[in-house]
């Protein structure tokens, strides 16, 4: 409390002492009754308030910022340039621009003398170390009275906001298939992705056929014009499901499992957007995003990756959403670290309806064991995501493990 009654009146740590020692002067003068020592208290605080006036004034500077982009990703790093100008002679000035711990240090100008029309530039680098939402700024001068007892500080110019992106990898995730589909039946609301992805085989070239296809180096061994074929895809529609539900997530400030959470969603939206897919994402408070298209859509994807914090509401909260989002025969990725026997019934529900399901578990030392288990229990494919490694070789490796 007294740190911030100082920082309010704008005292520097000599001012504050020296008032002290007027306080404490003033009781030992009524104490004694000396006339002496009231005129020294007086004097005292009179030089104190003569200096806290003599500084109150506002400089005649102006700051401008260099551009910055409105989004960033993790670990990007940018240069910005902070131009000092003032229209009249100005001496003894710190200009800082405040930054948030996670972007760098706060960026500090000393000015020992700056002439009117005369300009000063510096330029600082701003690295995030994670994702989210930040403000830079703002830029503020700094001063003190001649005695050194007050300080005083003037805005010269606005925070600004950008977006830190979280870091995506891609990642082996394709739908082609539902569990119960040998021989492969779909469901009547099941609406095929026409191309496919997974290698089906060659069949020879027929007019028409896209050139980009074709298996050149068959053409060399065999003679014969071949083009690749694929496997039809069940869905052109993708729900990320993301447990943002604190309370099942690793302690800490960031979360480790909630920020490789983060990761996993973003690198399967990006994905399925880039492919041309319609992506849908949900989280423990909800409908978040829904079914956005196109690489356009990738920023708007992953600036609500960047917003996502680790709330109270469990993740079942969302289950109806999830139910009407497997009417239309969607494919499920679920991201979460922990499967219980409420979140197995609502994956179950999911499966019964024709769904696809993929779960990603994210695996830390105290995740509980039977959660791979009952997702693997269901027919889901079942991906365990470690804190740390490439997300694509996980996929790639542990995808389908799950399938009956």
């Amino acid at each position: 409390m007294l740190v911030a009654w100082v920082e309010k009146a704008r005292l520097t740590i000599h001012g504050a002492g020296l008032i002290a020692i007027a306080v404490a002067g003033w009781f030992v003068a009524k104490a004694t009754g000396s006339r002496t020592l009231y005129l020294m208290v007086y004097a005292a605080a009179a030089v104190v308030l003569m200096a806290w006036f003599a500084a109150r004034r506002k400089l005649a500077l102006s700051v401008d910022r260099s551009n910055l982009p409105t989004r960033m990703r993790v670990g990007q790093e940018q240069e910005v340039a902070l131009r000092v100008s003032s229209r009249r002679r100005v001496s003894t000035i710190l200009v800082q621009e405040a930054l948030p711990e996670r972007l760098g240090r706060t960026a500090q100008i000393p000015v020992a003398s700056l002439g009117a029309g005369e300009e000063v530039e510096h330029v600082y680098r701003v690295r995030p170390t994670l994702r989210g939402v930040y403000e830079i700024g703002p830029a503020t001068a700094v001063w003190s009275d001649p005695f050194g007892f007050t300080t005083h500080s003037q805005v010269l110019a606005e925070p600004v906001k950008i977006i830190v992106h979280p870091s995506t990898e891609m990642v082996h995730d394709r739908v082609v298939t539902r569990m119960w589909e040998d021989p492969p039946v779909r469901p009547p609301v099941s609406k095929p992705w026409p191309t496919g992805f997974e290698f089906y085989g060659m069949r020879d070239y027929v007019p028409g056929d896209d050139l980009r296809r074709v298996v050149w180096n068959a053409l060399a061994k065999t003679g014969r014009l071949l083009v690749r074929e694929s496997e039809q895809g069940i869905t052109d529609r993708v729900v990320v499901c993301l447990d943002t539900g604190g309370e099942r997530h690793s302690p800490g400030d960031p979360s480790a499992t909630f920020e490789t959470g983060i990761r996993v969603a973003a690198g399967v939206g990006v994905k399925h957007l880039a492919d041309g897919f319609s992506v849908t994402l949900i989280t423990s408070e909800g409908l978040a995003l829904n079914s956005v298209r196109g690489t356009r859509a990738r920023l708007t994807y992953l600036d609500e990756m960047a917003r996502l914090q680790p709330v109270p509401t469990p993740f079942m909260k969302a289950g109806q959403q999830l139910i009407e989002q497997a009417k239309s025969g969607a494919h499920f990725v679920v991201v979460t670290p922990h499967v219980d026997r409420e979140v197995a019934s609502r994956l179950r529900l999911l499966l019964e309806r024709g769904a696809s399901v993929v779960v990603a578990l994210l695996m830390w030392e105290e995740s509980d064991p039977m959660s791979t288990n009952r997702a693997v229990a269901l027919g889901c494919r079942v991906v365990q995501v470690p804190l740390v490694g490439a997300l694509d070789a996980v996929f790639a490796h542990n995808v389908g493990a799950g399938v009956r």
